[in-house]
């Protein structure tokens, strides 16, 4: 090989020389040598990787220090062209190319080079051959190979620092951790920090956290005092892996050893930290790592000073952020950000500034959440000429405005009386598609409130009730009960103030705003009934809501409500901080020393005239003439309390006129207007009544409903039409009370026209429904279907809901194939009652088919839809079709509930799949917190596959939620423990079941027997056995067939047959212990007992089971004992 290569190389030498001398010499041409020079040329291109073309006009420069002689006086020229190829085609290759290290070597270094097959390479070719090998492991299962067979042909090849090459390129853990082994079997390994610094990164890089601290344990028995490489990979891998606690630990230890890390390493660790929100202990080794005389870099300033920030510690941030710019590091533009935002929450406002202004002078670009921070400054300032400039900057910087920039766009809008462009503003938002938070909304709605346009604040809001991922918050009902107030729309207003009031105690301002509604519409009843309601709730009152309580109380001459509800406020900051306040307590309490209020009056310099006029219209209203007087002499002792005298009078002397003064009518107009009053009054009570116990589900006797029946049969002898809606509603109420008979005759009077029918005939079916009635139900649904009568969608629900709860299923198929035929108007709830009627009914294809119609039909499903589809392809085991219907509910915007979640999950659980189980119930909680029911699912899915681990950690997870495990919980939990051969600690989980409050059962204790018996453990099957019967449980079908088969299954034929015998007396007819018992007495001869059992059997109509056999798992007992 070598010849040949000299050849070639001489070829090539010939080939490309262009010019050429050559000397020839004879001996018999004396002392003087005679030259003859050739001259020969070539047309051949010279080649770049050609040797020299030996021009003598041009010879090479000989350096000053020479070097070793090489064969070739070129070979060096073509080496390093080669290395200047390879590295352009390197950089083509991309950054994560191998670059091999060119270097100077000598010509026998040359040889060798080549014949080791190195040429581009970074390793030799035996040791690459070891990595292929040893990679290739990779693609077999845990115990098919034997690491010393594989390498047997290595042994003594490899060196030491070879070994550690092979180990250190290897990518799965398993093969590590064998190689690993083989090495150090080997002659020329040695332990090192080394070697164990590159098992523990590939651990680390992969989670394998027990194994790495196997291995560092191993590293200090073998000797190796671990260094900071070896401790910061340690601990790097427990920040990766979010394993704070044990990251803290073995900071401390590393701290005792005096081991000085790397700053990349406490990166590491303060961003787990961060991460985590331990912002205190980021701050504790932040301060640790200065002590150390760790010098940290931008990265580490950044963490540090945004958990300061967090912790609240702003003298020590603002400290590190100069001496992070003091070492010349750039902060983050986040890091600004943070600052900034924390300046102007504290009311710094100069220092928010003076930031910004630094930070414009690093020419850092704003991001959006600086730019929102300091309009929100300035907005509070009220310096809105500086937010335009802002406004201006930002479309300079080319800064895209989020949603936040534009609700403080709006609001400042607002502020300046600029409706109009908020309106603009608020519909550019809507057209970019940036609605997406309900403060948005509602800064748009306050706008139109203030501007007093409360029609558009309903339109906004309801513009924000229409998207499906906005829920009204506590702030969405109090700007909503506004615009109902302001509007005069008092029921909308209740409505809204009871659901603000199950968010939490009512806010002063949304009582104050609901008083003054009632006073306004003149409800003084409600007004005070609120006021009682709102002291019994004990809301907390701001001087307005005070004011206006004190309005009606002085208005109504309430003297005793009113000392008592000053007693009330009296240890109040109210009561302390209010002018208004103190002047009323004065006034009341002036000459009641007995009685004074636990509160410290104030002395004020004025008193407060309007309070005084207050009191005075109190007492004018309770009749005290004596107080009356006293309150006069108050009232014009204080300046102003003249004109407050007047006003009061003139108040007096307007509601006397509003109640002396009324229309004359004459007594004929009366006489006229009596019937249609009358009929007028009745309707009204009836309505009322009806109305009252739908919307409150008070107890409605049968008195009442017999006096509504009678108003109605009075209203027809007066010639009065009522119409449908009450009938219908009144037919509701007796289907309610199980009034069957009374609804049908109302239904029966009443329904008398095609338009009557239509319109009362959901009530009757829905009291059909109510009273268990679906083939009566069914039988009217038929009657008005032949009659021609198209039934809406809620007619059609209740009869399929009814005849689906009854069990009559192909009745409710009926119904449906009907509708669909006919092509009846069904929405998603009629839709969605089909294919559960059909989930129930079993008929799973015929459910898809209904979905399929109702999409094909342009109806919108809903969540409910798909979690009945979820079901439907779960039971039919399409898993995959499950699987989609939860991804299209999820791409269509509609938010899973905890049930649809849930019913994936659970069929996840039956086909197998519990990782993705695992994955979805995690997805699940970071929106949603799971119910017991929840837990138990997942729990079971878990226990099926013996994962006890993950079930302890959920057993837990459960528990710090707030649920107390049931009988369930802990069933699933011993099953996980008995699936994956934990029989001790599934004993230990039955034991301290009781300490929870919970009783274990036969089921809790047949998981343990059914193990042990499997395993061929009797002494262990009968102990348990005993446990039970000391539990005080009687053991059920389940137990004794548990027991009976691990006697029969290996050989135990007298304890098997006086099991029997024991327990003949209590245990149910079993199929298998009966059969079971047979083959044990024929086992051991006896043909007349079995024959006895067999004919109790067929007599019973119990068949036989002929398959059994005694003692067949006798011959793999030696192997399970093993």
């Amino acid at each position: 090989m070598e010849s040949l290569h000299l050849s070639s190389n001489y070829s090539s030498f010939f080939c490309t020389t262009t010019t050429s001398s050559l000397t020839t010499w004879s001996p018999l041409s004396g002392a003087t040598k005679p030259k003859i020079r050739l001259r020969v040329r070539s047309s051949v291109t010279p080649d770049p990787w050609s040797l020299s073309d030996g021009n003598p006009d041009r010879p090479k420069p000989k350096s000053k220090h020479p070097k070793n002689p090489l064969s070739d006086d070129n070979a060096r020229r073509i080496i390093k062209s080669k290395a200047r190829y390879l590295s352009a085609l390197r950089r083509n290759q991309g950054p994560h190319a191998q670059t091999p290290k060119w270097i100077k070597r000598t010509p026998e270094q040359m040889v060798r080079y080549l014949q080791d097959d190195r040429n581009g390479h970074l390793y030799g070719r035996h040791v690459v051959a070891a990595i292929k090998r040893v990679r290739s492991l990779s693609e077999k299962a845990e115990g098919e190979y034997d690491m010393r067979t594989v390498m047997s042909s290595f042994v003594g090849k490899l060196s030491f620092r070879e070994m550690c090459v092979v180990l250190k390129e290897q990518k799965g853990w398993r093969q590590v951790r064998d190689f690993f082994d083989w090495m150090k079997l080997q002659l020329s390994y040695r332990p090192t920090v080394i070697v164990y610094t590159i098992v523990l990164r590939t651990y680390g890089q992969i989670g394998k956290i027990k194994l790495a601290e196997q291995t560092f344990l191993e590293m200090l028995e073998a000797g190796c005092e671990p260094d900071e490489v070896a401790c910061g990979t340690m601990l790097c891998t427990y920040a990766r892996w979010g394993r704070e606690k044990a990251m803290l630990a073995f900071y401390s230890a590393v701290q005792e050893r005096g081991i000085v890390l790397s700053v990349a390493v406490y990166n590491f660790m303060l961003s787990s930290l961060q991460k985590k929100g331990m912002h205190e202990k980021v701050v504790q080794v932040w301060r640790q790592m200065v002590g150390e005389g760790v010098v940290p870099n931008k990265f580490t300033y950044t963490v540090v000073i945004s958990s300061l920030v967090k912790e609240g510690l702003v003298e020590e941030a603002l400290k590190s952020f100069e001496e992070c710019k003091s070492v010349g590091f750039v902060p983050e533009e986040a890091t600004y950000s943070m600052l900034i935002s924390l300046s102007t929450k504290s009311g710094n406002y100069e220092q928010a500034l003076r930031l910004y202004e630094d930070m414009r002078s690093m020419r850092i670009v704003p991001s959006n959440y600086t730019c929102a921070s300091l309009l929100a400054l300035y907005y509070k300032k009220e310096d809105y000429s500086k937010a335009l400039s802002l406004f201006s900057e930002m479309e300079r910087e080319k800064i895209a405005a989020d949603e936040v920039i534009y609700g403080l766009l709006i609001r400042i809008y607002g502020k300046l009386g600029l409706f109009e462009d908020a309106q603009t503003t608020f519909k550019e938002m809507e057209q970019l598609g940036l609605l997406s938070d309900q403060k948005t909304y509602l800064a748009m709605a306050q706008v139109n409130l203030n501007s007093g346009n409360y029609d558009k604040a309903l339109e906004v809001i309801e513009l924000m009730k229409s998207r499906n991922n906005i829920w009204l918050s506590r702030f969405a009902y109090i700007v909503l009960l506004q615009c109902y107030v302001m509007k005069e729309d008092l029921s909308s207003a209740e409505v809204t103030f009871q659901a603000l009031s199950k968010t939490g105690l009512p806010d002063a301002g949304s009582c104050n705003d609901m008083l003054n509604l009632y006073i306004r519409l003149g409800l003084m009843e409600k007004a005070k009934d609120f006021i009682v309601q709102i002291r019994r709730d004990r809301v907390d009152f701001d001087e307005e809501l005070f004011r206006t309580v004190m309005s009606v109380y002085c208005k109504e001459g309430m003297l005793g409500d009113t000392e008592q509800l000053i007693n009330e406020l009296s240890t109040s900051r109210l009561f302390k901080d209010s002018r208004f306040v103190q002047t009323i307590s004065r006034a009341i309490y002036e000459h009641k020393d007995d009685q004074q209020p636990k509160g410290k009056l104030v002395t004020f310099f004025q008193p407060d005239t309007t309070a005084l006029g207050l009191v005075l219209s109190l007492y004018l209203a309770n009749g005290n003439m004596s107080k009356i007087q006293r309150a006069v002499a108050l009232l014009l002792e204080t300046s102003g309390g003249l004109s407050t005298a007047s006003q009061i009078i003139r108040n007096i002397i307007r509601d006397g006129e509003e109640l002396t003064c009324s229309p004359a009518f004459s007594v004929q107009r009366y006489l006229l207007r009596f019937t249609s009053l009358l009929s007028d009054f009745l309707l009204i009570f009836l309505n009322h009544a009806v109305k009252k116990f739908n919307k409150f589900d008070i107890n409605f006797d049968a008195g009442d409903a017999y006096k509504a029946e009678i108003r109605i049969h009075q209203l027809l002898k007066l010639g009065c039409r009522v119409d449908n809606a009450t009938i219908s509603s009144l037919i509701s109420v007796y289907g309610k009370k199980h009034k069957l008979k009374k609804a049908q005759e109302i239904y029966t009077a009443f329904a008398d026209s095609p338009l009557a029918k239509k319109i009362l005939c959901n009530s009757m079916l829905d009291a059909y429904a109510k009273c268990g009635k679906s083939e009566e139900a069914y039988s009217l649904y038929r009657q008005l279907t032949e009659e021609g009568h198209d039934l809406d969608a809620v007619a059609i629900s209740i009869v399929v809901n009814a005849l689906t709860h009854r069990g009559k299923h192909r009745e409710a198929e009926n119904v449906i194939r009907q509708s669909l035929e006919h092509h009846s108007e069904l929405d998603t709830v009629a839709y969605n009652t089909f294919i559960k009627a059909m989930l129930e009914a079993g008929r799973l294809h015929f459910a898809s088919s209904i979905y399929e119609s109702m999409l094909s039909q342009g109806v919108t499903p809903s969540i409910q839809t798909f979690n009945t589809m979820i079901s439907v392809y779960g039971r039919g085991r399409k898993l995959d079709r499950a699987v989609e219907m939860f991804n299209t509910a999820c791409s269509l915007g509609l938010s899973p509930d905890e049930k649809a979640y849930m019913n994936l999950i659970s069929y996840y659980g039956k086909a197998g799949k519990r990782h993705e189980a695992s994955m979805l119930f995690a997805k699940m909680r970071e929106s949603i917190k799971p119910g017991m029911v929840s837990y138990n699912i997942m729990m079971n899915v878990y226990a099926t596959g013996g994962l006890y681990e993950e079930a302890e950690q959920l057993f837990k997870a459960m528990k710090q939620d707030g649920w107390l495990p049931d009988s369930f919980t802990y069933l699933s939990l011993v099953r996980a423990y008995t699936e994956s051969l934990k029989y001790s600690e599934a004993e230990e989980t039955i034991n301290s079941m009781q300490e929870d409050g919970v009783y274990p059962s036969c089921s809790h204790f047949n998981l343990i027997l059914s193990a042990f018996a499997k395993m061929g453990l009797i002494g262990e099957v009968e102990r348990v056995y005993e446990e039970l019967i000391a539990a005080g449980l009687n053991p059920d079908a389940a137990c004794c067939r548990s027991m009976l088969r691990g006697y029969m299954d290996y050989g135990h034929v007298e304890e098997g047959i006086k099991f029997f015998e024991q327990n003949s007396d209590s245990i149910k007819a079993d199929r298998f212990i009966l059969s079971a018992a047979v083959h044990l007495y024929k086992s051991v001869g006896k043909e007349v007992e079995a024959q006895n059992v067999l004919h109790s059997m067929s007599s019973m109509g119990i068949s036989f089971l002929e398959k059994l056999e005694v003692g067949s798992k006798l011959k793999s007992l030696p192997m399970l004992q093993n």
